[in-house]
């Protein structure tokens, strides 16, 4: 197959360059900023006619969309870019798709839920709820993929990390190893998720539609959630990090999330249920410690 991955320097796009070095299938990473040493094909996603011909020149099967505005705080006072980048772009996306016949996978995100105090695992049925203009603008995208009707894959994750770009993970690496001491939400609780472990399991969806894809419509298109396995505040993934990284001896206090004033109310409780994506494409999720030491470990190797 020949597959377009999109937003290809960022730390998703960055683990399925991984994923492509061992597949037989023809991988165009793109991507509007360029990277010195990574290969990377320009292109803007917001352009329709530009994917179009990108997509005919490469004939292209299926696209992995790792592009979006997702600097949550931003979000709020720049609504119109937000709006560009994680709705209409994946209309652009999804449309190329339509007329080819292709497979469009979207990562999504938790965002999409929030302003409902849910206690149990969040389901793709349930109805979004978002706090913030940059949950709306991923719904929002979500829906206009959709209602296209091109086959697709709609992934919502959470909490990404990886040893790629900024994130969370190695930011709490480097001020637990040297700060003496340092406050951590302990009132939104979700699960982190490794890229390369999402990364595989959009592997796993590519594999089964490249057995299938002359079917259509496609039998599993939909929503599907991908996390980590097990819950946790973003406190005790910081206390995680902290002993992974062999940093203890930073004092590690959890706090009211009121203490870091924000434009937008984050999701108080944001897990997913994974039932779904597991029992449809028979993936293994592994627990999110199992993965944060293979990450911190990865990282720690790199210096």
């Amino acid at each position: 197959m020949n597959i377009l991955v999109t937003g290809a320097n960022g730390q998703l796009g960055n683990e399925m360059r991984i994923i492509a070095e061992h597949s037989q299938d023809c991988y165009t990473f793109t991507d509007v900023n360029e990277v010195e040493g990574v290969e990377t094909a320009y292109l803007d996603i917001t352009d329709l006619n530009a994917v179009k011909s990108m997509v005919a020149e490469q004939r292209i099967d299926a696209i992995v969309n790792c592009a979006a505005y997702t600097n949550v705080d931003a979000a709020e006072s720049n609504e119109a870019l937000a709006e560009k980048l994680n709705a209409e772009a994946p209309e652009n996306l999804a449309t190329a798709m339509k007329e080819v016949n292709g497979l469009l996978v979207q990562i999504s995100t938790d965002y999409v839920f929030g302003k409902e105090p849910y206690n149990v695992p969040c389901k793709e049925d349930q109805q979004g709820t978002p706090t913030g203009v940059y949950g709306l603008t991923k719904l929002h995208g979500e829906q206009k993929i959709i209602s296209t009707g091109c086959k697709h894959v709609i992934i919502r994750t959470a909490w990404l990390y990886s040893e790629f770009g900024k994130n969370f993970c190695k930011t709490m690496m480097s001020l637990t190893a040297t700060k003496p001491q340092l406050k951590v939400v302990f009132d939104q609780c979700g699960t982190p998720t490794y890229a390369l472990d999402l990364a595989k399991a959009i592997e796993a969806v590519l594999k089964d539609y490249a057995a299938v894809r002359a079917n259509y419509p496609y039998a599993k298109t939909g929503v599907y959630h991908y996390s980590n396995e097990g819950v946790c505040s973003w406190y005790d993934f910081t206390k995680m990090i902290a002993e992974y990284n062999a940093t203890t001896a930073c004092d590690v206090q959890p706090c009211h999330s009121n203490e870091f004033p924000s434009p937008v109310t984050r999701p108080s409780y944001s897990v997913l249920d994974k039932t779904k994506i597991k029992e449809t494409f028979g993936i293994r999720i592994p627990y999110w410690t199992e993965s944060l030491k293979q990450c911190i470990a990865n990282l720690k190797n790199e210096k």
